[in-house]
């Protein structure tokens, strides 16, 4: 299958869920050279839009994604990238997943998960973003 990576000017959005428990942990880009890595070392890899090169999940923290299923939507421009997390948490704030916010509906954001890890010991002072 030919994905389409066209449609986002050369990314596509990869979402990346727990195999094991369903779990949805976090959203990444993807171009295809990052796609390419990701089938060729099982290792999640993703294309950082902010600083314009390749990445892969964990390379810091040691929290890495190592793919079980890739799955591809209708229209071949979204990918859903089923894994096998290694270590607490995927999010660079400390948590599970990144989806640790509800906004209810006056939009008031409300934390609902526990941390899973402390960020400060695993990044220093780096900003992840």
């Amino acid at each position: 299958m030919h994905l389409d990576f066209a449609k986002l000017d050369g990314l596509i959005p990869a979402i990346v869920q727990d195999a094991r428990t369903g779990e949805v942990l976090m959203l990444g880009f993807m171009n295809e050279e990052a796609y390419e890595a990701t089938r060729a070392s099982g290792a999640v890899t993703f294309y950082s839009r902010t600083r314009g090169k390749l990445w892969r999940k964990g390379e810091q923290s040691g929290h890495t994604l190592h793919v079980r299923e890739v799955r591809v939507d209708c229209d071949a421009d979204t990918i859903l990238v089923r894994v096998d997390p290694a270590g607490p948490g995927v999010c660079h704030e400390g948590y599970r997943s990144c989806f640790f916010r509800r906004l209810d509906d006056d939009g008031t954001e409300i934390v609902v998960e526990e941390r899973a890890f402390d960020p400060s010991a695993v990044y220093g002072g780096e900003s992840r973003r």
